[in-house]
């Protein structure tokens, strides 16, 4: 189930398969690593991997930063109704993406979105939030925060009350304030939460795929075509199946080369 359908994928890259050969198996041809030359020689492809990139890491820290903040205040002990806020902030996670990129489609729309709304009525005037490639992919990743940061903040909840009071009651009879107990407590204690937060946010960010799909269709000027949206586009737009198989091994170095960049980071902090 795992390691028969990576390795058909692999020799599937490594092969011209279209439509004509899906109807006649036989006329599919191995043609080596062509279909990766190819890709290094199209535009789209390396516009596609700058925008996933952008994508990832603008996207990826601001969920991971939104997520700690949120965990901070529902963790604070002067906080009410901590299980209420958590259920809310939750929700948005569980929701189907699809239901929510249509609804966020209309709160982006130029003329009748509620966010451009309120922003002219500080003054500003109306965005052109999916229709201009300088905004588009900010808008999307805004969406993107707001739907996954839930997740992350009850893994972070779950961390800060791992982290033993005695060193808050050791550090505040050194003199230690807030700022400074959550810089030299908190963070270190933190820290295996941190990697496996960062670890799973950004392997998820970079197969970014339904929320362009659903808002833009990769557009404004191919501004938020990202490498999965590019290989289905490959593969079940224009059935050049080889070149989609070709795409998707490329992605799976990057994020394997990703993750293990992350992986010795974190051996050489421990």
């Amino acid at each position: 189930f795992l390691f028969l359908p990576v390795a058909a994928s692999l020799l599937l890259s490594l092969t011209d398969l279209d439509l004509y050969s899906v109807a006649n198996p036989a006329n599919v041809r191995i043609v080596g690593a062509r279909n990766y030359v190819d890709l290094m020689h199209n535009p789209t492809f390396w516009l596609a991997l700058k925008n996933t990139f952008y994508f990832a890491l603008v996207g990826g820290p601001l969920t991971v930063a939104t997520s700690l903040g949120a965990a901070l205040l529902l963790n604070a002990k002067v906080v009410r109704f901590k299980t209420f806020f958590r259920t809310i902030y939750f929700l948005p996670f569980v929701t189907t993406l699809v239901a929510v990129a249509i609804v966020w489609r209309y709160l982006y729309h130029p003329q009748y979105g509620f966010l451009n709304y309120a922003l002219g009525a500080v003054g500003i005037h109306p965005i052109d939030w999916l229709g201009d490639p300088k905004w588009a992919m900010p808008a999307i990743i805004l969406l993107a925060v707001w739907k996954n940061f839930g997740y992350n903040m009850l893994i972070f909840i779950a961390g800060l009350q791992s982290v033993p009071e005695d060193l808050y009651e050791a550090a505040a009879l050194d003199g230690a304030g807030a700022v400074r107990q959550f810089w030299h407590v908190t963070l270190p204690n933190l820290a295996p939460t941190f990697f496996f937060v960062g670890v799973v946010t950004m392997i998820g960010y970079f197969q970014l795929f339904a929320e362009p799909y659903v808002m833009t269709q990769g557009g404004p000027l191919k501004s938020t075509t990202s490498l999965v949206l590019f290989m289905y586009t490959e593969g079940f737009r224009w059935w050049r199946l080889g070149n989609a198989a070709a795409i998707a091994f490329v992605l799976f170095v990057i994020i394997l080369a990703w993750t293990l960049v992350q992986l010795r980071l974190e051996r050489r902090r421990a």
